[in-house]
């Protein structure tokens, strides 16, 4: 199940930053940047805590806080 969340939370992150290159090059409007950014940083945001969790150390269920 990594494999996917990990490719969605790459394609995101180029949606965040290929606009901002081609907007430099004059290829694209800075609308289109900002929308574009936007949407991938959220994707991002949103995906990427999904498969870049970490291993609980053994017995840390046991721990009262």
């Amino acid at each position: 199940m990594k494999s996917p969340l990990k490719l969605v939370s790459l394609l995101a992150l180029l949606a965040t930053i290929l606009p901002s290159i081609l907007c430099l090059m004059g290829m694209i409007e800075l609308e289109t940047v900002k929308w574009s950014a936007f949407i991938g940083t959220i994707v991002w945001f949103a995906v990427t805590p999904l498969w870049m969790g970490r291993e609980l150390p053994l017995g840390a269920d046991e721990v009262e806080i």
